[in-house]
């Protein structure tokens, strides 16, 4: 779906207090989570415009956002499981 909003708060809401806590306390989290945003917020404002890259470009970037996501959701799902 174009335009569609992956914020982690709203991807997986169970992990709210993680999401939250870590962003606060591990600055190397923080950092990656406000590049996963960013780069989120930059292909979405392509997809908004007609996408006027090539199609190997767009492809890199979604693919660099499903790696931070799944390397974020890794760090918190392991804080979840201590945190319990």
């Amino acid at each position: 779906m174009l335009n569609e909003n992956h914020a982690f708060i709203i991807d997986f809401p169970e992990l709210k207090l993680d999401i939250v806590q870590l962003n606060h306390d591990d600055p190397v989290f923080k950092a990656k989570l406000e590049e996963y945003h960013q780069l989120d917020y930059q292909i979405r404002e392509l997809e908004v415009s007609g996408s006027p890259i090539d199609d190997n470009e767009m492809h890199d970037l979604k693919l660099k956002r499903m790696e931070l996501k799944d390397s974020l959701y890794l760090q918190l799902t392991q804080h979840h499981g201590v945190r319990s």
